[in-house]
């Protein structure tokens, strides 16, 4: 298999270059990416070391790596241009075409993508983060008429990482319950979620990854049984088919997906933009 080394290069997080840089990578089947970050290059002096270890890599493999970066500051983003890397800087190439069809300058400002400018903003995403975190696998259900949205599903369907990456990225207030054996046993939406129905949102995966998570997990007794599985996963999906509840399949989604999906088909309103 092909092998390409990417640097995700940024003069603060480095979230954004990896985020947009590994969505375009995605798109390349076929190749294995040895992916660098290296956040906080806020400097001439720094990007010029920075420069070296990209030509160090070009010299040592013979393939120039490939280099997303997202720099603010012209003259910081500078020397990445001279070493032997592609480089492809996401700043450069939108901020240009952003400034001629505005008619303003950028104002060229480090930090702002990622720094509590907002601090509303800041304050809804730490509410509704410790409101998932209360209400986690079934925890805290009195306070579930606070909820924007109720996951459900059986354990480690990927429930709690959806609920925080929504409370996390939209201020969204997510709570999730797991449906026991009892509960699936009964083939009847638990008692406690009845009065919520319609903040009900389900998720299922594949009985092999179920299975492989939860061997990880806990390997002992019948909780990662290949029959356990099999049966708690059908008995799941049937009781969404039974009471009209929307579901959606994680086992091919990342958690971006799953959420974005989430909030797409509920029409929450998002607390937060990004």
């Amino acid at each position: 298999m092909l092998e390409r080394t990417v640097f995700f290069i940024s003069d603060q997080t480095g979230v954004t270059a990896e985020t947009l840089g590994h969505s375009l990578l995605t798109q390349f089947d076929g190749v294995k990416f040895n992916s660098m970050t290296v956040p906080f290059v806020d400097s001439v002096e720094k990007a010029k070391e920075v420069s070296k270890r990209i030509d160090k890599e070009m010299d040592k493999t013979g393939i120039r790596p490939i280099v997303f970066t997202s720099f603010v500051q012209d003259q910081v983003r500078a020397p990445l241009f001279d070493s032997k890397g592609l480089v492809l800087d996401f700043f450069e190439a939108f901020l240009s075409p952003l400034e001629s069809e505005l008619k303003i300058q950028s104002s060229h400002t480090q930090g702002k993508a990622h720094g509590m400018v907002d601090v509303l903003t800041y304050d809804a995403r730490i509410e509704a983060t410790n409101f998932a975190m209360d209400a986690d696998d079934g925890h805290s259900v009195h306070h579930y008429d606070k909820a924007d949205v109720i996951l459900t599903g059986v354990s480690r369907s990927g429930k709690t990482p959806t609920c925080l990456y929504l409370a996390l990225q939209y201020g969204i207030f997510a709570a999730n319950y797991p449906l026991t054996e009892d509960d699936l046993e009964s083939g009847r939406l638990p008692r406690i979620l009845v009065p919520y129905r319609n903040k009900l949102y389900g998720l299922t995966i594949s009985p092999d990854r179920l299975r492989q998570i939860r061997l990880e997990r806990r390997s002992i007794g019948r909780y990662a049984s290949a029959q356990q599985v099999s049966f708690e996963l059908r008995s799941a999906e049937s009781l969404y088919k039974k009471i009209g509840l929307s579901f959606i399949d994680t086992t091919h989604c990342s958690i971006e997906e799953i959420a974005s999906r989430i909030l797409n088909e509920t029409s929450l309103e998002r607390r937060v933009s990004r």
